[in-house]
């Protein structure tokens, strides 16, 4: 299973030095990820900034910066943090169990996504 993503940024983190970097690398979420950053100081003061610290913290490598942290995260362009926010979700989502079946009309293989939420 790969839990480490390379990622190009559309535009790039400009430094204070004026550099542009674009190439980094990001990894697979885990629950303590999120638990912690709900309790940083600044998200307790501003909800809105949970994304910027969790992605402080599984953005792991942006080429040529020393380290990530969520102030770098928040000094990205907004095109960059839309990016890595779709990548966030895209690599972390959890499919639904699938169910393989056959459709009792035509006989041909069917996957069945399972909905644990449905009752009845």
């Amino acid at each position: 299973m790969e839990t480490v993503y390379d990622f190009t940024l559309p535009k790039g983190y400009m430094d204070g030095a004026g550099q542009l970097h674009k190439n980094g690398k990001m990894r697979l979420a885990t629950a303590a990820d999120e638990i912690s950053a709900t309790r940083d100081p600044r998200v307790l003061s501003n909800p809105s900034y949970l994304t910027i610290v969790v992605l402080g913290k599984v953005v792991t490598e942006l080429e040529g910066v020393p380290m990530v942290t969520a102030n770098v995260i928040e000094k990205l362009f907004t095109a960059d943090l839309a990016f890595l926010q779709d990548m966030y979700q895209r690599i972390n989502d959890v499919e639904p169990p699938m169910v393989r079946g056959v459709c009792p009309h035509c006989g041909q293989p069917v996957e069945i996504p399972v909905n644990f939420t449905v009752e009845g």
